[in-house]
């Protein structure tokens, strides 16, 4: 009698999808949908409906866009066609029948798509408009978004930063059945260039070492402002984090405001009205 073939186990890394991980790591698309909408309703006195989400990956925040009211439409554009072919398989498949007709998803470069119509909202969010490393391409990337809003249409970007953002540090958070390690590699203080990478560890000690990596500038508050001034935008708004006045710990609530904390570690957003 022959003998089975001996069929190795596979390892939690192997078997676990790197796009979930960041989708439950990284992402948080439920909060991300309730600023933009409250904030761009407080500031033009309507809801948002027709969005575009450039570096927009695995789609997840237009398929959350959709899902909220059936007047929503979205647009999200990536020039990766792996991430959106997972995108589309594993999110918008879950989307009803007439959610789906409202996502269109573009296979472009942000600094050159062109929409049949002008969109209430751009969103540019987890920092990847930083893999734009000199003034002329973020500029021009900037003044590509303005043009592209319509006439009271408005950019959300989120910004990080404090005195840890340039250091080459590992920093480790635990979840539910795996951790997520952001690793600052290296850092180069003459031209503000940074390589990072996400690694993902779990529980039988297995590693799934740089699930994604990033190559980009740290920019500072004070150069993007600048940049989207230029750009044209009239309005430049940072909203800050606000604390709980007893522990001392982020709330969750972002406010517009003028001066912040000098932190190790800070994430806040910018909205740039047109």
């Amino acid at each position: 009698m022959k003998s089975r073939p001996y069929r190795k186990k596979k390892t939690m890394a192997e078997k676990a999808d790197r796009h979930v991980l960041y989708e439950k790591s990284v992402q948080n698309v439920a909060s991300e949908y309730d600023f933009v909408s409250k904030t761009f309703r407080k500031l033009r006195g309507r809801r948002p409906r027709h969005i575009r989400e450039d570096f927009c990956g695995t789609a997840s925040m237009c398929c959350e866009w959709v899902r909220r009211s059936k007047k929503n439409t979205a647009i999200g554009v990536d020039i990766d066609p792996e991430v959106l072919a997972w995108g589309r398989q594993h999110n918008l498949s879950r989307l009803k029948p007439d959610e789906r007709l409202r996502i269109s998803l573009l296979q472009d470069d942000v600094f050159h798509v062109k929409t049949d119509r002008p969109v209430e909202v751009v969103l540019a969010m987890n920092f990847s408009y930083q893999l734009f490393m000199t003034r002329e391409k973020l500029g021009g990337y900037f003044r590509k978004v303005h043009e592209a809003l319509g006439e009271d249409g408005i950019l959300f970007m989120d910004a990080y930063g404090g005195y840890d953002a340039p250091r080459e540090i590992k920093e480790k958070t635990r979840f539910k059945k795996f951790n997520y390690i952001w690793e600052q590699a290296s850092y180069n203080p003459i031209d503000g260039k940074m390589r990072c990478h996400i690694h993902f560890t779990f529980p039988d000690g297995s590693k799934m070492k740089q699930a994604f990596s990033y190559e980009w500038r740290l920019w500072s508050l004070p150069e993007l402002r600048e940049l989207l001034d230029e750009a044209g935008f009239s309005k430049v708004t940072v909203y800050w984090e606000e604390t709980d006045p007893e522990t001392g710990e982020g709330t969750a609530v972002y406010s517009p405001a003028t001066v912040g904390d000098a932190d190790p570690g800070w994430v806040c957003f910018l909205v740039a009205e047109k």
